[in-house]
């Protein structure tokens, strides 16, 4: 994505984040959207420093009043390749055993976060796509977790997230052949959102923003944590935490405000209290 006038480069006060490497972020006040877009073409491979960056910049957004919603992206013909595989040799055993909880930072953002991916959306690519709430694709994306080719197994969430989604046979047909899965399979196994033409994937992403905009923040974010607690829970574990969540949420002006525009059939003027 280009600078518009509408959009501005965002910088952060963390001095680990005064340069990013290998991918930018941009904010477009009017539409209370930031985008973290993989900036490291063709393929916009992922390297070991930017794993956690990337974790401190979905940190620092989650913090962030003015912004709403959180989109990732890839600049050119593909999300990412994956990882840089070199990599992984070079680094420590420590900082290898924090890969998981970093690629994991879209799940812990309170905000909605979507991932806009087409192309080639391989290994840490997939698994960073995994951990956001919605997954636009386009026509082109190939989703693959190709570890076994390298003689290992996904390692930040990749093969867990993706049996929770698709199942156990699924998953073992895509990790353990390294198979790749067409966009639009993708859409029919329920990895994916919503599967469009590859020209109209932005506008299918802007369209989700807006759509996601109209909601209370403050039952959205409830909404997010509460499925995502509730993931592994018993049933009768997440019936209780879902009544207790609805209860709380009774208490909020943004239901109240729902209620009465409801009945004066006009748009809520949602506030996030």
């Amino acid at each position: 994505m280009k600078d518009t006038p509408m959009t501005e480069t965002m910088t952060f006060s963390d001095p680990r984040l005064s340069e990013l490497d290998g991918f930018h972020v941009q904010f477009d006040e009017a539409s209370e959207r930031a985008d973290i877009i993989l900036a490291r073409p063709p393929y916009n491979v992922i390297s070991m420093g930017a794993r956690d960056q990337l974790r401190l910049v979905f940190e620092a957004l989650d913090e962030d009043d003015r912004v709403r919603i959180i989109v990732v992206s890839g600049e050119g013909e593909h999300f990412s390749s994956g990882g840089n595989i070199k990599g992984f040799l070079e680094a420590s055993p420590e900082h290898v055993s924090h890969l998981a909880w970093n690629i994991a930072a879209p799940a812990r953002c309170s905000k909605p976060v979507i991932a806009a991916n087409r192309g080639y959306t391989f290994g840490v690519g997939f698994e960073l796509s995994l951990a956001c709430d919605f997954r636009i694709v386009s026509e082109t994306c190939r989703y693959a977790l190709p570890e076994q080719k390298l003689g290992q197994i996904p390692g930040s969430g990749g093969s867990a997230r993706l049996q929770k989604i698709v199942g156990v046979t699924r998953t073992k047909d895509i990790v353990m052949r390294s198979k790749r899965i067409k966009g639009q399979q993708a859409l029919d196994w329920g990895i994916a959102t919503e599967c469009v033409p590859d020209g109209d994937l932005e506008q299918a992403v802007t369209d989700l923003v807006n759509e996601l905009r109209e909601f209370s923040p403050m039952a959205q974010r409830t909404a997010k944590k509460l499925l995502n607690d509730t993931d592994d829970a018993l049933l009768s574990t997440a019936i209780e935490m879902e009544g207790l969540n609805y209860s709380r949420l009774r208490q909020s002006e943004d239901f109240r405000e729902g209620v009465e525009a409801f009945h004066a059939k006009r748009k809520p003027a949602f506030t996030g209290r």
